[in-house]
């Protein structure tokens, strides 16, 4: 059973996503502020969070900003009822996964897991292999990612956008077919996504994340993942 940590100071929105949730046979817990939030997903292994972005003592923002650097790295549902770009940007640069803006259908959310779900399946499933380019070593089988001797640590959605371009590596991959293969249809039109996601991994894996030496951004086509000139 996936267990689900649902955070959100409206009790009527707690109480609805826990009954549709349950009903969908998910294992639900509750935190109704950001600071029990995040000392739950800490002390637990949640396979969603879904987390409200206006939260009394730390916001949805700070949480996901502190999760991502204590290498929690389970998938973050965004909830915001600001209708804003840019604080869904904010967000997903923070390290979220998704978000959903407010008032929603519980259809909508349990939609959007079982979409992380099918695609977290596919990657563990799809048949093993090992890619080397440059110093960056990727194992399938092992969900192991090293530059060099070093262990990097990946979102979940880092790591799907990363496996894709290195099983395509030395092809120019446009942000569409990128938004399609690794987010799904669902989130046609939302391009910047795959911007964010990409700076995201150049953090991690470039020395110089502003002079990139494996991701390469081709303008007016998308990116590439190539092998470092100097390898």
């Amino acid at each position: 059973m996936k267990k689900v940590l649902v955070v959100d100071d409206e009790p009527s929105i707690v109480t609805l996503l826990k009954y549709n949730l349950e009903a969908e046979h998910y294992q639900v817990t509750t935190a109704a502020d950001g600071n029990s939030a995040y000392n739950e997903a800490l002390r637990h292994k949640f396979d969603f969070i879904i987390l409200d972005l206006m939260l009394p003592g730390m916001d949805g923002l700070e949480v996901t900003k502190r999760l991502r650097r204590a290498d929690i790295a389970t998938p973050i549902i965004m909830l915001t009822a600001k209708d804003s770009e840019t604080d869904k940007i904010v967000g997903l640069e923070l390290g979220a996964d998704d978000y959903v803006t407010k008032p929603f259908s519980p259809r909508e959310i349990i939609a959007r897991l079982k979409a992380i779900e099918r695609r977290v399946d596919d990657t563990r499933y799809r048949k093993a292999a090992v890619v080397n380019i440059g110093q960056l070593h990727i194992d399938t089988g092992s969900h192991r990612i090293l530059m060099g001797k070093e262990r990097l640590m990946l979102t979940p959605k880092e790591y799907e956008l990363l496996v894709y371009l290195a099983e395509h590596a030395g092809q120019i991959l446009s942000r569409e077919r990128l938004l399609d293969r690794v987010w799904g249809y669902d989130y046609a039109g939302q391009t910047r996504m795959v911007d964010v996601q990409i700076s995201h991994l150049r953090e991690k894996i470039e020395k110089d994340p502003k002079n990139p030496d494996y991701i390469q951004t081709v303008r007016g086509f998308g990116y590439e993942l190539e092998e470092p000139t100097d390898a």
